[in-house]
């Protein structure tokens, strides 16, 4: 059967607009965003499908563009669907860090960063700037690397601080293996980094190793 043939109250859109979107299941939610199915399945019942297959919707919106329109049902513009709304949920985290009136919750840092670093394929070294008052000034990915490491040089994130004037910067980056756990090469460079940063009068608050579905702080492990 059809969705147009389901009962109105049943139907995913119109459950959202009656209801609202927390009355949704992933694959309502999902359905909504790809829009049509295929032939013998539902868009619901295409979602559920997509949502097995990646293991959840973080392994959704994860996935390589590839990988992603390998699945039967999912082509190029699904694929830009899909992306199109991680995208404005990234940028709406980014809306409200801006906004908010200082970081005083690691919390706040490692949500907004694993949605930015959890997806990527390579090695990403990226900085918040922060001003004086721990508000953020930027976001930047400074340097990108292979599958397992990306080459950092000190010198590079201190010009960048300096050219947005920053107070203070939180580092992170991401294992594209998943696992979120520093080795002792993320310890030794993170030592190299807040000596340079300390050159300058710039505090390294934080450094993040971002996995696919957790982030460890250095700052709570007690390795700053």
């Amino acid at each position: 059967m059809k969705i147009l043939e389901w009962p109105q109250h049943e139907r995913p859109r119109e459950k959202l607009l009656q209801y609202g979107s927390a009355s949704l299941s992933d694959a309502e939610l999902l359905a909504i965003i790809i829009n049509t199915g295929i032939k013998g399945s539902s868009a619901i019942e295409l979602a559920s499908k997509v949502i097995a297959h990646f293991g959840s919707l973080q392994g959704v919106f994860f996935a390589s563009q590839k990988r992603f329109m390998q699945q039967p049902g999912l082509g190029a513009v699904k694929y830009a669907q899909v992306h199109a709304c991680f995208e404005l949920f990234k940028r709406s985290m980014a809306e409200q860090m801006s906004r908010q009136a200082a970081f005083t919750r690691a919390e706040d840092a490692s949500d907004y960063l694993r949605a930015q670093l959890a997806q990527n394929q390579r090695e990403v070294f990226a900085m918040l700037l922060l001003d004086s008052q721990h508000q953020l000034i930027a976001y930047r990915e400074m340097f990108k690397g292979t599958i397992n490491s990306a080459a950092v040089y000190p010198r590079e994130l201190v010009k960048q601080a300096m050219e947005d004037n920053a107070a203070a910067v939180i580092l992170a980056h991401n294992h594209p293996s998943g696992i979120a756990e520093p080795s002792q090469a993320d310890i030794q460079i993170t030592q190299r980094i807040k000596q340079a940063f300390a050159l300058i009068d710039v505090v390294v608050l934080d450094h993040f190793v971002i996995g696919h579905s957790s982030a460890v702080s250095f700052a709570q492990r007690g390795l700053l």
